[in-house]
């Protein structure tokens, strides 16, 4: 069938849409991409529902998170009119879309996982069938609910000479182990996410573009020692993290260069701490996410890990589009009852489906 796969990250960029032609398992061809940012406003907006989401002890709808959830749905649906256009196809062509939402909190040590956006309205208003809320099953079963990309991640990279890991380097970053067994994957710690917090708080900039800034300033070692004397690198896998359970206020008193070369140096060095976490060395490391743009993060995991990061483009995969094609992936595994998460991905007690159909007025 074909597929569309929406996915808005923690850094808060905007909505990464992607059409693919799968069948859930073994088949998975690429068809288009889209890309849409959102305004300073909507970011303001979108940041101001995560700052609200993280002081409730349980998911509850407030007018902020209305509010946010009314503009993820909007922006989700015009994405999907012009990657409709862009692929040349029409909405009676498309099977299904993945529609992940906006996460405001992730607490599965509480039982729950929060991401807003409505499925239903997507649904009506596209006139496709929609699976959203695609994490909260394996969270009810007891797993962490994250990472969920791992089973796409394997579908990509069947057939190389193994074994690999797929890092992705997002908000947060997560990294995926293909080999001999089963399924491994978790969540390494802060990518993006506390770099691009550090920058704007001290530049103004949304982030370290190409990682100039970091590449001007030295690494304070008893910062970096204090940010990895954190119990979550200690704790066996699979693990996942909230992007907000890490702050920049470690490296407060640092000049803005210096501060952005050692939040850099942290993503390095948890990255670094994960592959120990792997049953054996893997033999290559694929980069996606935003981070495969950062030279010198790239050259920071090299450095740390004795491994070539290798980005996912060299490979012919597109790294901009590879969380919302697993998405789509997701969501036609979804509806044909195939699991998502599994034990060695989320720590589900099962191999997992998940997500919630809603069915288009057609």
């Amino acid at each position: 069938m074909l597929a569309i796969g929406l996915m808005s990250g923690t850094s808060l960029d905007g909505v990464d849409a992607a059409l693919i032609e799968t069948d859930g398992e073994a088949h998975v061809r690429p068809i288009a991409f889209h890309g849409k940012d959102y305004t300073d406003v909507d970011r303001a907006r979108l940041a101001g529902a995560t700052a609200a989401a993280l002081t409730y002890d349980r998911p509850r709808d407030t007018p902020v998170i209305a509010a946010a959830a009314g503009l993820i749905t909007r922006t989700h649906a015009a994405a999907v009119r012009e990657l409709l256009t862009q692929g040349g196809v029409s909405a009676e062509d498309i099977g299904v879309i993945g529609f992940h939402g906006q996460t405001v909190a992730h607490r599965p040590d509480r039982g729950w996982t929060w991401q807003v956006g409505d499925g239903a309205a997507l649904a009506a208003t596209t006139g496709i069938d929609v699976v959203a809320d695609l994490r909260s099953a394996d969270v009810a079963a007891g797993g962490q609910g994250a990472p969920l990309l791992p089973v796409y991640h394997a579908a990509l990279a069947a057939g190389m000479d193994g074994p690999v890991a797929v890092l992705n380097l997002g908000g947060v970053a997560n990294v995926t182990f293909v080999g001999a067994g089963d399924l491994i994957a978790f969540d390494t710690g802060p990518a993006n996410g506390l770099v691009d917090d550090w920058v704007a708080a001290a530049t103004g900039a949304r982030f370290d573009d190409g990682g100039r800034l970091a590449a001007t300033g030295q690494v304070h070692d008893d910062v970096l020692d204090s940010l990895l004397d954190h119990p979550f690198f200690d704790q066996p896998p699979p693990k996942s993290l909230d992007r907000a359970d890490f702050t920049i206020q470690p490296a407060r008193g640092l000049s803005a260069a210096d501060g952005a070369a050692t939040l850099t140096a942290f993503t390095a060095a948890t990255v670094a701490l994960a592959l120990e976490q792997l049953p054996v060395r893997p033999r290559r490391l694929l980069v996606a996410g935003g981070g495969r743009r950062n030279p010198v993060m790239l050259a920071m995991i090299a450095e740390r890990t004795g491994l070539a990061p290798e980005s996912t483009e060299s490979l012919g995969w597109n790294g901009d589009a590879v969380e919302a094609e697993g998405f789509a992936y997701m969501a036609a595994r979804s509806i044909n009852g195939l699991p998502i998460s599994f034990p060695g991905t989320t720590g589900a007690p099962r191999p997992l489906t998940g997500g919630t159909l809603h069915r288009a007025r057609r």
